[in-house]
């Protein structure tokens, strides 16, 4: 997210967030493993079975931009709206994410499970909850049998 801005406290935009992985899930074969939403930034680890993996997140980071700011702007009951708007334009433009894509492979489980638990305990970290598996916008509630994510996850 460009500035860290805590967009994602809101669960509007956190639901339109939501809707264009489950879209490209069933558009573009966007595979899920992992994730999880903080109030500034998402982590996933992803895969494609049918796109180009850079070009899914390319057009995903581009919808969820335009849809997002526009969210803000029409949204009565946002009171950090001006700052907001003003935080996430920059030369008429919409800046919503950071530059890039920071996409590592993963080459072994080994990788794959310290990646899965860096992300889960992101919300711990942040002092959010104590156990990964309470956090609500996360995958861990599912892989540790505990909820039904509100992402269907590849197996």
């Amino acid at each position: 997210m460009h500035q860290w801005a805590d967009v994602f406290t809101r669960k509007e935009y956190i639901d339109i967030l939501l809707e264009s992985i489950r879209f490209c899930q069933a558009t573009k074969g966007l595979q899920v493993y992992a994730w999880v939403l903080m109030s500034n930034h998402i982590h996933m680890i992803v895969s494609t079975n049918k796109d180009s993996l850079s070009d899914i997140i390319r057009d995903f980071k581009k919808y969820i931009s335009k849809k997002i700011f526009e969210a803000i702007k029409d949204n009565p009951r946002e009171s950090r709206k001006s700052w907001l708007l003003w935080l996430l334009k920059k030369e008429d433009k919409i800046w919503f994410w950071k530059e890039g894509y920071h996409g590592e492979e993963i080459f072994s489980q080994e990788f794959f499970d310290t990646k899965l638990n860096y992300i889960h305990l992101n919300p711990v970290r942040a002092g959010l909850v104590e156990k990964e598996e309470e956090f609500l916008y996360s995958s861990c509630g599912e892989i540790y049998g505990v909820r039904k994510s509100l992402l269907e996850l590849a197996v």
